[in-house]
């Protein structure tokens, strides 16, 4: 009987060969639109100077494009920089109720790994299928019905960045044409250089915003090191001192990770998010833009009352001080009351958008002030729904005595509510055209589409970094 890392490999070497159904192509092409515009839109952010900058000193032969880059980079050091820009401006997608960010990982490992092999379209949809959905699964299997919340999340873990780099290691062993056993042993491999911890979300820092990158740069060294022979444990996912026990305990479910691999698919349910900042905050958005259709303003407004899950405060309200006064627009992101105040104020985008979590903007004295007349509590009702959503509510209390409230059940963006087609490209185009002209910004997706396809990789990473260098 097989383990669930030799599991993982068997359905990694068959769907490498047989590739994935169009219903689940499509899916990915609509994932790797998301990823690339997320990455067009934080090129000029400092993380990406930095991830540059570090991959320009570690040089190397050339072989794949990190984005925003004038030059092409080696596989690794672009799956490090383009892993970096999908997360930076906690824009990507999430699976929930595991609460990771599968396509940041592993998209940007296996864009590198496929132009590093000139791979065409297909066997990148299909490889970045896999890679998600092994991600998805291994932070289910770290998931706590009972506890209601992922034992790596109470644990101060990331579960994007230590799963992401399993899930980007068995993408890029796909594109590597390693068979089963090699990729069992990229999954052993790759288990043991997952890592990333959540602090900054509470208190700041910019770390968070690498955790993709780090992922998407060890999945592709873990598969490069498998191809030369290095070798992992079969048992690393469900063993004594294996990958789920090491960093959740006792409380753990491998069975998950199994379960229908390769039949029944995770992937298609993960979330889009319409807002560039942190997903426990968006429901809080969400009944903000209500409260405005219905003729709320700000300075009617005496107090609000921000109902969210217990388990977010940690995130987004505490420390209390902290998140009335975030000392960053990246720290904003992170802030209850910020982007409620933010919303109501009137966003950008689709509701807020980048323009609101500058700096500017975060010291801005009238989003400040109406931030710090949010309180942020427990409600019972959100708490029963979380994490499958992450749901709130809003009750604005106003100068004449009377109070409105929104409920937001089920989030913007997922299966129940989904992003309709004119949406996402909204989306799109309000980040590509941070960098690029409206004219390039729909070449590029026109591009992407064609790995639908089967286009080479290559030839859409190509004329990407030369659109973006052209900015």
């Amino acid at each position: 009987m097989s383990t669930p890392a030799q599991r993982i490999g068997e359905v990694g070497a068959r769907l490498a060969a047989d590739g994935v159904d169009d219903r689940l192509a499509d899916d990915l092409v609509r994932r790797i639109v998301d990823v690339v515009g997320n990455s067009l839109a934080a090129t000029r952010e400092e993380p990406a100077r930095i991830a540059g900058a570090v991959v320009a000193e570690w040089g190397g032969t050339p072989s794949a494009t990190g984005i925003g880059l004038a030059q092409r980079v080696p596989a690794p050091s672009a799956a490090l920089v383009n892993g970096t820009l999908a997360h930076s401006l906690d824009f990507d997608d999430t699976h929930l109720p595991s609460v990771l960010h599968p396509s940041a990982a592993v998209i940007p490992a296996a864009l590198a790994t496929a132009e590093r092999t000139g791979a065409g379209g297909r066997a990148l949809l299909a490889a970045a299928a896999v890679g998600v959905e092994v991600t998805c699964r291994l932070g289910m299997a770290g998931y706590d019905e009972e506890l209601g919340n992922s034992v790596f999340f109470e644990h101060g873990q990331h579960a994007t960045a230590i799963c992401g780099a399993v899930g980007a290691a068995v993408a890029s062993g796909m594109l590597r044409g390693l068979d089963a056993d090699r990729l069992t042993s990229v999954v052993g491999i790759a288990a043991s250089m997952g890592a990333g911890v959540i602090e900054a979300n509470r208190t700041g820092g910019t770390i968070k915003r690498v955790h993709c990158g780090w992922a998407a740069h060890a999945g592709v060294v873990a598969a490069d090191l498998a191809r030369h022979g290095l070798t992992g444990p079969p048992t690393v996912v469900e063993g004594r001192f294996g990958f789920l026990r090491a960093f959740c305990g006792e409380r753990v479910h491998p069975e998950r990770v199994t379960d229908g691999l390769g039949e029944r698919w995770e992937t298609p349910g993960v979330f889009f998010k319409p807002y560039p900042c942190n997903h426990f905050t968006h429901a809080g958005v969400d009944a903000a833009l209500r409260l405005r259709e219905r003729g709320v303003t700000a300075d009617e407004v005496r107090g609000l009352v921000l109902g969210v899950p217990a388990p977010v405060l940690r995130t987004i309200a505490e420390p209390a001080a902290e998140k009335r006064r975030p000392r960053s627009g990246y720290h904003a992101a992170f802030s209850g009351p910020y982007t409620v105040a933010a919303a109501l104020l009137g966003g950008g985008g689709l509701g807020v958008f980048h323009e609101d979590f500058t700096d500017a903007a975060a010291a801005d004295p009238r989003r400040l002030e109406l931030a710090g007349r949010v309180r942020v509590v427990a409600d019972d009702e959100a708490t029963a729904g979380f994490p499958r959503q992450f749901p709130a509510v809003l009750t604005a209390e106003l100068a004449d005595g009377s109070s409105v409230t929104e409920r937001v059940r089920e989030n913007r963006g997922g299966p129940q509510r989904p992003l309709s087609a004119d949406e996402l490209a909204a989306k799109f185009t309000g980040n590509a055209e941070r960098v690029v002209d409206a004219d390039q910004a729909t070449g590029i997706v026109g591009a992407l589409w064609d790995l639908r396809d089967d286009r080479p990789v290559a030839e859409v990473m190509t004329g990407l970094q030369h659109a973006a260098a052209r900015s």
